[in-house]
């Protein structure tokens, strides 16, 4: 009975600390997410904007397992964005997952232009919509970087809580992908950036 009892212990410890390191990733995530902001040249906030960013609550339920399958000899298309313009993508390959138990499917995308620079060789874009948006979170979908290094034995960590807004959440004049049909989750995903909490400038 001790012995139980004391196995009983160890694992409510070892769940503790594992979510007490999610928490702490996740934080750390958002915190060089804001940094970004005030690094990139063109960024739609100043560093008084950055404390009306809004993010759920960490969530390690929304950080899954996805089987991926690549998409040979993909055809390049223009993705339509908010500005009226296109930009050039190749469908990369397919993410295959579980979440709260319902089957889901994402197709993860690559930039022609973005592929050019070194820098951004290994990008992958995945953009996507859930029944959160335009009520928990911005109503264009948001989205989450990957990349070719992430894809491991087949298969790709998908944390959600790493979801962020385009700049076309905070202000206009940006030329934002429109998530595609296929990336249109029927699911709630309560994870990641919420909406800004500021007038849309």
């Amino acid at each position: 009975m001790k012995s139980i009892l004391n196995l009983a212990l160890l694992l409510i410890i070892c769940f503790s600390v594992k979510a007490q390191n999610f928490e702490k990733e996740t934080e750390l995530f958002r915190k060089h997410y804001k940094e970004d902001f005030l690094k990139s040249k063109n960024s739609p906030l100043k560093k008084d904007d950055l404390t009306y960013l809004r993010f759920f609550d960490p969530d390690s339920t929304y950080r899954v397992k996805a089987v991926f399958k690549r998409i040979q000899k993909s055809r390049p298309f223009e993705m339509p964005t908010y500005s009226d313009t296109n930009k050039t993508y190749v469908k990369y390959g397919l993410l295959k997952f579980r979440l709260h138990g319902r089957k889901q499917s994402l197709t993860v995308y690559r930039s022609l232009s973005l592929q050019s620079l070194p820098q951004y060789r290994d990008y992958l874009f995945l953009p996507f919509t859930d029944k959160t948006n335009g009520l928990q979170s911005y109503g264009g979908g948001r989205y989450i970087d990957l990349k070719t290094g992430d894809i491991k034995d087949n298969t790709v960590e998908l944390d959600f809580n790493k979801a962020y807004n385009p700049y076309c959440a905070y202000s206009d004049g940006y030329h934002c992908p429109i998530p595609p049909a296929a990336n249109h989750l029927t699911a709630k995903i309560e994870a990641g950036e919420k909406n800004f909490d500021k007038e849309h400038k």
